[in-house]
Order: C-alpha cells, then structure tokens, then sequence
C-alpha cells in the first residue's frame, strides 16, 4: 500500500509544484518566471520526489511511464492498474488544491486555461492536433529512453534523479509552446478536469500519445540498451 500511496503524493507535488508555476508564477507581473521557470519547476518536483520517495515506490509520478516501464520488463503488471489510479487521484487533489489557492486572487478565470494541455486553438502557439501529437509521443519516446538508460544497472549509481529531472526540464523547453507539456497523463487530467469542456474534449490526445510515446521507448531502449555478447 505504501508504494500507491507514495505515487499519489509524488504526483500531487509533480502536478501542484508544475502546473502551480504555471498558473501562480509565470506571468505574475514584473517578477513572473516565464517558460524556464515553468520548465525548471517541473525538473525539480521529479528531481526532489525521485530522491524522497523512489526507494519506496520507484517514483514514477506519470502513467505513461508506469506503462513504459512495464513493456520494457522492469515492472509487474500487476502493478500497473494500483499505481495508474494512485497517480490520477494524486494529480486530481493537487488540481483541487490549486484551483483554492489560485481562486482565491482577483481576476481569475479558468477560461484561461488553469495550465491545462491542448491543441489547435487551445495550444498556447496555435500548433496543430498533428503537431501536439507527433511532439507528445516523440518527447515521451525519449523521456522513456532516458528513464530507462539512467536507471540501468550499468549507470552510474545515484545520477538518475538528477538525469530524470533535467530531462523533463528540457521536454518543457521544447513543447510549452506546442502543448503546454503533458508527456503525463496524471498531469493532464489533473487540471483539465476542473477547467472541463474543451479541457476534457482534447484529453484523450494527452492520454493516447504519452503510452504511445512511452511503448516506443521502451521498445527502442530494448535494442539500444541490450548488451553486448
């Protein structure tokens, strides 16, 4: 019980320290964040929970990579559905604890979108739903080839936080603009639950392209990864 419990709260503080940056701080006025902080703000609360509570649960935070890990053979699918559901739940009580806290400032208005993902005319650059999809699955491909590289037995000890966390930080980097950044569905839904209509309408994308991407790289990290005779 304490590994569903450790995701749970894993992903409230994924969840509540990102998309908290995004709706608190980015665009606070003169003294706002902006995209790097945003992105950095999501490296860290992987970063911090991977060394709080990876020994418990293995600090996986994200569906996406529950699934990816699964395919590439380093967890039981037993497992899988306890520790999706953990996730969701962790990220939805870090939405409803944002929107208390961001609810309570004058002016604000879900319609703004409460860091929630989207395509089309909800993407923060006006990206396509084939560009959101293509970045989606190619940057958690290569979130899941990270993961799995900097957790291996031959990698240094010790590193894969650090690996793991500046990865997603340069995920962030590169697709805000696009999407928002999901790479996580536990992230996604999270938020777009409480903004609801077209929050929700454009889910399943942020749902679909993540285990997709993460079935991907479990699979090119199979071949990458395998070891030399």
């Amino acid at each position: 019980m304490n590994k569903y419990l450790a995701e749970s709260f894993g992903t409230f503080w994924l969840v509540f320290g990102g998309c908290g940056s995004a709706v608190l701080a980015a665009g606070f006025p003169e003294v706002g964040i902006g995209l790097l902080g945003v992105s950095l703000a999501f490296g860290l609360t992987v970063l911090t929970m991977a060394y709080a509570i990876g020994h418990i649960s293995g600090c996986h935070l994200n569906p996406a990579v529950s699934v990816g890990l699964w395919a590439a053979g380093r967890f039981p699918a037993g497992e899988l559905p306890g520790y999706i559901i953990a996730q969701v739940i962790g990220g939805l009580i870090a939405g409803g604890v944002l929107y208390v806290i961001a609810s309570g400032a004058p002016g604000f208005d879900l319609a703004a979108g409460f860091a929630s993902n989207g395509y089309a005319e909800h993407s923060p650059g006006g990206y396509s739903m084939v560009a959101a999809l293509v970045a989606e699955v190619v940057l958690t491909m290569m979130f899941l080839i990270i993961i799995l590289g900097a957790t291996d037995d031959r990698a240094p000890a010790g590193f894969a936080p650090i690996a793991i966390g500046l990865g997603l930080t340069l995920i962030h980097l590169i697709s805000i603009p696009v999407t928002n950044t999901s790479v996580n569905p536990a992230r996604s839904t999270g938020v777009a639950l409480y903004v609801g209509d077209w929050a929700v309408a454009q889910l399943w994308l942020f749902w679909v392209a993540p285990v997709v991407g993460a079935l991907l790289g479990a699979m090119a990290y199979k071949v990458l990864g395998k070891a030399e005779d």
